[in-house]
């Protein structure tokens, strides 16, 4: 019996752009992506395709990636299309996937890694690829080390879930919380619950939707969005917080319209302001 094609879409990108080139290429119906360094100051994006990849599509979930991430169409320079010789890459690709701590208090891991020593440590098992959020982005780390810092158990509210990673390391820290995650994607949904399961935790309530007027109340709210997609969602955020609020997924260079979007909304100063590269979270 012959082996499945393969195929893998190299794309060449600025390097502030890896993230949105990689969530375009999973919506395009990429089975897994990986990001290394090329020739020149560019970076190299491989997405693995079992088709040869759609072109339209693939034009289409860039733009709006793009659009969300507020960068130029320029930051991809050139895309082409492969056919895999080698069968096993998803083996191969399974490799680079390596346990990484994050805060002081969680380790991330695929489920096929093995942990000898968690050094007293967390560890939250996610299967990479699949939703946005794996723990490797800055956006994800800053997060987790918010509620590490702020959550104390109660209520937390994590809206925008993706692979469900921020729901259920508060679930890990506190096994009697009310946890409740929304996303407005029904597979990040059905994706979330599976790692949820894969982690032992099946108390967090997962819902398809976002935040509301009408949503309950949390002691601690995560929105680990973008700033366009953040700004007309304020009221409902600030207005289902008890407690913190954190904002995630801002660009350096976006903090002062999040903060006078802030500022409008009645809130006068961040708590804390946490930074990990480029990017923010803004902690009220």
């Amino acid at each position: 019996m012959s082996s499945p094609n393969w195929y893998a879409l190299d794309v060449l990108i600025e390097p502030q752009a890896s993230e949105a080139v990689e969530y375009a290429l999973m919506e395009a119906g990429a089975l897994g992506t990986e990001t290394n360094d090329a020739e020149t100051e560019l970076l190299r994006v491989t997405a693995y395709f079992d088709h040869v990849p759609n072109r339209e599509r693939l034009r289409a979930e860039l733009t709006e990636a793009f659009r969300i991430y507020q960068l130029p169409s320029s930051s991809a320079r050139e895309t082409t299309v492969r056919e895999v010789v080698d069968q096993d890459w998803l083996g191969e690709w399974k490799k680079s996937w390596q346990p990484v701590e994050v805060g002081e208090r969680f380790i991330i891991a695929p489920p096929w890694a093995e942990i000898t020593d968690a050094h007293g440590r967390i560890v939250i098992r996610i299967e990479p690829g699949m939703a946005f959020g794996t723990g490797t982005h800055e956006t994800t780390r800053l997060c987790l080390a918010a509620i590490e810092k702020y959550f104390t158990g109660g209520s937390l509210l994590d809206v925008g879930t993706g692979t469900g990673i921020l729901a259920i390391a508060a679930a890990k820290l506190s096994s009697d919380a009310h946890i409740e995650a929304c996303d407005t994607d029904a597979e990040a949904i059905t994706i979330a619950e599976e790692n949820a399961r894969l982690n032992g935790v099946g108390h967090i309530c997962f819902r398809v939707g976002s935040v509301e007027e009408t949503t309950a109340s949390a002691g601690l709210v995560c929105a680990n969005l973008t700033a366009n997609v953040i700004a007309p969602l304020l009221s409902s955020l600030l207005g289902a917080t008890c407690g913190r609020l954190i904002l995630s997924g801002i660009l350096e260079t976006q903090l002062e319209m999040v903060t006078a979007q802030l500022h409008n909304a009645g809130v006068s100063s961040a708590v804390e302001i946490m930074q990990d590269g480029e990017w923010l979270a803004i902690i009220v």
